[in-house]
C-alpha cells in the first residue's frame, strides 16, 4: 500500500435543486454510492436543514462520505475517504455527482497518511 488512504474532495455544481433538499433521496444515493464502490457500511446519519439543505455522514468500515448541499445554489461539497488500497473512493464520487445531475463536477483525490498534504489541482470530471 502506498498511501494510508485516498481522500475525494468534489466540488458539484448546477446540481438538481430539488434532489439537493431531499435527505431521503440524498441519504439513499450516498449508501449505494458506498456500497457500488465495496464500502462496508457502519452508520448513517443525515439532517434537514430549514428553510434547506442537507447535511450527512455514511461512515464505512474504510471511513467516511460526508455532503453539505446548498439548494439555493444549486451546489454540494462531498467527501469520499477511504483507508487502505481496496476501495476506489472516486467510484463513490462519480456515482454522487451523476445522481445529483451535476453539470460541472470537479474533484482532487489527496492522498493521506504520506507525510504534508500535497494536494494537486481540481480535475473538471463533468
Amino acid at each position: 500500500m502506498d498511501t494510508m488512504g485516498r481522500h475525494v474532495i468534489a466540488e458539484l455544481w448546477e446540481c438538481n435543486i430539488d434532489k439537493l433538499n431531499d435527505m431521503g433521496l440524498i441519504e439513499r444515493i450516498f449508501v449505494d454510492a458506498a456500497l457500488k464502490a465495496g464500502a462496508e457500511i457502519r452508520e448513517v446519519a443525515f439532517h434537514k436543514f430549514a428553510p434547506h439543505g442537507v447535511s450527512g455522514v455514511v461512515i464505512i468500515s474504510e471511513s467516511h462520505l460526508t455532503i453539505h448541499s446548498f439548494p439555493e445554489h444549486g451546489y454540494a461539497s462531498i467527501d469520499v475517504y477511504t483507508c487502505g488500497d481496496i476501495i476506489d473512493p472516486n467510484v463513490a464520487a462519480t456515482y454522487i455527482a451523476e445522481a445529483l445531475e451535476s453539470k460541472t463536477f470537479e474533484k482532487v483525490e489527496v492522498p493521506r497518511g504520506m507525510g504534508p498534504v500535497k494536494a494537486g489541482k481540481f480535475q473538471s470530471v463533468l
